[in-house]
């Protein structure tokens, strides 16, 4: 059988920084689609964009699955299609923020085909634009988790 191919949009937003937060996530393979998304009490724009690609890989019923990944966030994207993220693991993460984030990410990245692409926020990607309602719509929510990675500075 062959790998499934998918199509993952995330987004992830704060209100304030670090405030109240949320993510979304648009999963997409074939005819079938899903939507994630979940609010946090306290956090940041970054956790929540890591956060997002976390939950959606996590998702993903079949391993060794063929996966794009859209994302508004350069941090992300940058980190991972840059190979930062690789040599801040090697290093123990010693320095970096978002330990936790990273090293659950790295877990779950490993098991399937993963390609990313940034996109520009805010602009005419529908599927982008939908995971920026969901993200903070769920911010604004009234039943907001607590995000327990969350370290303040």
């Amino acid at each position: 059988m062959a790998s499934p191919v998918i199509t993952i949009y995330t987004d992830g937003s704060s209100l304030g920084n670090p405030g109240a937060g949320g993510y979304g996530v648009v999963l997409i393979s074939g005819v079938h689609r899903k939507e994630l998304s979940a609010g946090f009490r306290l956090t940041t724009n970054n956790r929540m964009e890591l956060m997002a690609v976390c939950v959606a890989l996590e998702a993903l019923k079949f391993e060794g699955s063929d996966v794009t990944i859209y994302s508004d966030s350069k941090y992300v994207v940058d980190a991972v299609s840059k190979g930062w993220v690789f040599g801040w693991a090697r290093k123990g993460f010693t320095g970096k923020k978002n330990p936790d984030l990273w090293m659950r990410f790295l877990a779950i990245y490993r098991r399937h085909n993963v390609r990313f692409v940034w996109v520009k926020g805010h602009a005419e990607t529908v599927e982008n634009n939908r995971c920026d309602t969901l993200a903070v719509a769920a911010a604004n929510g009234v039943n907001l988790l607590e995000d327990t990675g969350y370290q303040p500075e």
